[in-house]
């Protein structure tokens, strides 16, 4: 078994006790970072960045030498298997990714390769590898994808979208052509997942970003049921200690009871969603991950401590809870106040473990 001199992570998403609730924030290496600022910048682009493994590294570990995090997350981009099928993948200043050549046809998704993460994909576990390396065991590394509707979505549309025309009619008028698109990326991503987990990474998330935007007739067939299949197919199990799998959907509050019949040991719930009503739809069977709304971190830092206290609370006495954002950090907040937050978490919730 590997030693962590920090493993709360890893045992509350084990529902196992702790003494204060573990933290981490998604997004937490980014622009409100000045440092993650300057790395970039040395980078060139955003994608000089995520395909560096030395720079991912560098900007991977920055958070962690500013706040008492209980966990590091692997940088890069929920699109980086898009980007080694061939699509084309890029990232424009101020608009986000770009793919140069949509999917619009049942032809264009049958010509999609499977990518080999150790080939196409091989700077994203290089990157794994050196993390896990210079973390030295201090805590430990969640790897990451998207999910296969969230990442379709973008291969479909070509861009982000707030109503995905394109993906919903090729949904509606050829859905068996979409169910083609979402196994092969299902398949991809099982296969990245358990590429990262063989490089280091000791916990891995699901990033569903876009599955809120389905019905839930949809969203059963389209989203939880891909993520199912990638779920059933992932190594679970690495020196000596499971590898814990976290789901998150935003906008899936409706769904959480189904979403923990998934085979994830742990949903991400977003704001919207009260802790208390989540651990209530899931019962006993998985760890919740959540809520902080992410635009409380523009408050004050009294505000922070009193919207911190107030998620605690709502958790309640128990154990299985990872205190986080509900999405990621916004690129405007300042440092001091992720500070502030963290440490409200450190300081208000042993109460909770007792």
């Amino acid at each position: 078994m590997s030693v962590l001199a920090n493993d709360r992570l890893l045992r509350a998403l084990a529902r196992e006790p702790v003494d204060r609730t573990p933290v981490w924030i998604m997004r937490q290496a980014g622009r409100y970072l000045p440092e993650y600022r300057a790395t970039r910048a040395r980078a060139g682009s955003f994608l000089g960045l995520a395909t560096n493994p030395e720079l991912a590294c560098e900007v991977t570990l920055q958070p962690l030498a500013r706040f008492p995090l209980d966990a590091a997350i692997l940088f890069s981009d929920i699109l980086m298997i898009p980007k080694a099928m061939g699509v084309g993948l890029t990232f424009a200043e101020g608009e986000g990714p770009r793919i140069e050549r949509p999917l619009r046809s049942g032809a264009d998704i049958d010509a999609l390769p499977i990518p080999d993460p150790a080939k196409e994909l091989r700077f994203v576990t290089d990157a794994v590898s050196l993390i896990r390396r210079e973390l030295a065991g201090r805590v430990p590394l969640i790897g990451f994808a998207g999910s296969p509707w969230t990442v379709a979505t973008y291969m479909v549309e070509g861009s982000s979208s707030r109503d995905f025309v394109h993906s919903k009619a090729l949904l509606a008028s050829d859905p068996q052509a979409l169910h083609r698109l979402l196994a092969k990326l299902a398949r991809a991503t099982t296969d990245y997942l358990n590429a990262q987990v063989e490089a280091g990474a000791q916990a891995l998330m699901i990033f569903d970003t876009w599955g809120g935007a389905l019905s839930t007739p949809e969203y059963l067939e389209f989203s939880l049921a891909y993520m199912e299949r990638i779920a059933a197919g992932l190594l679970r199990e690495r020196d000596g200690r499971r590898v814990p799998l976290i789901l998150f959907t935003k906008g899936g509050g409706a769904w959480l009871s189904k979403m923990a019949a998934s085979g994830a040991d742990a949903l991400g719930i977003d704001w919207k969603t009260e802790l208390s009503a989540a651990r209530k739809a899931v019962g006993e069977r998985v760890a919740l991950q959540g809520n902080l709304d992410p635009a409380a971190l523009f408050d004050s830092p009294e505000a922070i401590r009193a919207h911190v206290a107030r998620v605690l609370e709502s958790y309640g006495h128990a154990e299985g809870h990872v205190f986080n954002l509900g999405h990621g950090v916004q690129p405007g907040v300042d440092p001091d106040n992720v500070a502030a937050m963290v440490a409200a978490v450190q300081e208000l919730s042993p109460a909770y473990h007792r």
